[in-house]
């Protein structure tokens, strides 16, 4: 069996054995402990980094909470959008056609990123035809999807 070579970053495994004494076990159970301890070293560091993360966050909420000004006023209560004074009703009829509009952009756009893959997977040896003949069926789809949207008015700027 060839061994492989290791950088200079990565340590040299070690073997841990339990001795085979006789009577109560005590170089097993060492070891087993030994095992263990290392193991939940490294989870209370982890555990320890979480802890100083939320408390980190907590102090920096506390002091924003303890330093800012607190002056409720009416105009500061007032619901605005974008700086300008609300004016009329809340309800504001929108046209559904920039929900289309924005939907079958996401659907094409989300849709070419799976293109991307592909021509990475073409090239492989072994994967040609079987992935050619997956997209061409992948594009007939958008195609589909492009054409019914098409004969149903949906692609007419009005």
């Amino acid at each position: 069996m060839q061994a492989r070579e290791r950088g200079a970053d990565v340590p040299e495994p070690t073997m841990v054995a339990a001795t085979g004494t006789t009577g109560t076990g005590a170089g097993t159970a060492a070891t087993g402990t030994s095992l263990a301890a290392d193991y939940f070293q490294s989870y209370s560091v982890v555990g320890l980094l979480a802890v100083v993360g939320v408390l980190f966050v907590a102090v920096a909420f506390g002091a924003g909470r303890l330093l800012r000004p607190v002056v409720p006023t009416p105009e500061k209560l007032m619901t605005y959008e974008c700086g300008v004074d609300p004016v009329g009703e809340g309800w504001a009829h929108t046209q559904v056609r920039y929900y289309v509009y924005a939907f079958l952009y996401v659907i094409f756009a989300v849709d070419s990123i799976f293109l991307f893959p592909w021509a990475t997977v073409f090239a492989a040896p072994g994967y040609g035809a079987a992935t050619l003949v997956e997209m061409f069926l992948f594009l007939g789809f958008l195609a589909v999807g492009l054409l019914y949207a098409y004969k149903k008015g949906v692609l007419t700027w009005t």
